[in-house]
């Protein structure tokens, strides 16, 4: 079937193949490139997650030295009271006591402290490994459709290829300004819808100038 007998619009021209193979090599570029930064968030968030137990031993480490730094000043207090004792002695044994174990205890809090911060970016790097994941996914999406319309020859699906697209570069600019947003945020969703529009506008644009 000559171009002429195809209804206007349905099927691309002479230049449709290629557009879409640069479309093609463009999508694969970028989903390539979230599925790296992708794999790189799962490892940081690992290493945070690794980090914070860590962290958590050296507070539990620190509580118990705590411990047996207060038994100690129960035990030099209570043999302060003893008759027949050198009760200067331990009441200085309790008082250094009670200033070691004061030390400890903000050492132990300091660990803690840090165990909860590495367990907050380990979360924050999986969030972004979630979306780097999203991104990556709708832009293999978003491959298939081109490849489909590039077979079936329908310009139309270029429509939909270009809102998945444009649903997964939003995700992946969440992902980098380390945004909080979730998948099914309104700003993906219209990010996608603008593209659809768009997309179609042009393609409505480009039947009117073939056509005449």
């Amino acid at each position: 079937m000559s171009d002429a007998a195809r209804p206007p619009g349905s099927r691309g021209g002479d230049g449709f193949a290629g557009r879409i193979a640069v479309l093609i090599a463009v999508l694969a570029t970028l989903g390539t490139l979230f599925a790296f930064l992708g794999t790189s968030s799962h490892n940081d968030a690992s290493l945070y997650k690794t980090q914070a137990a860590m962290e958590k031993t050296s507070a539990a480490n620190a509580w118990s030295h705590y411990q047996a730094k207060s038994s100690r000043q129960n035990l030099a207090e209570l043999a302060a009271t003893l008759p027949g004792v050198d009760g200067v002695r331990y009441r200085e044994e309790a008082e250094r006591y009670r200033n070691e174990k004061e030390v400890i205890r903000k050492e132990a809090e300091r660990w803690e402290t840090a165990s909860n911060d590495s367990n907050l970016r380990s979360e924050e790097a999986l969030h972004r490994q979630r979306q780097w994941a999203a991104a990556s996914v709708a832009q293999q999406i978003a491959i298939s459709l081109a490849a489909i319309a590039l077979l079936a020859r329908r310009t139309w699906l270029l429509t939909l290829t270009g809102a998945v697209a444009a649903f997964g570069i939003t995700l992946g600019l969440f992902a980098f300004m380390h945004g909080i947003s979730p998948a099914w945020s309104l700003v993906p969703l219209a990010s996608a819808l603008g593209a659809a529009v768009l997309t179609e506008a042009l393609r409505r644009v480009g039947q009117r100038v073939s056509s005449r």
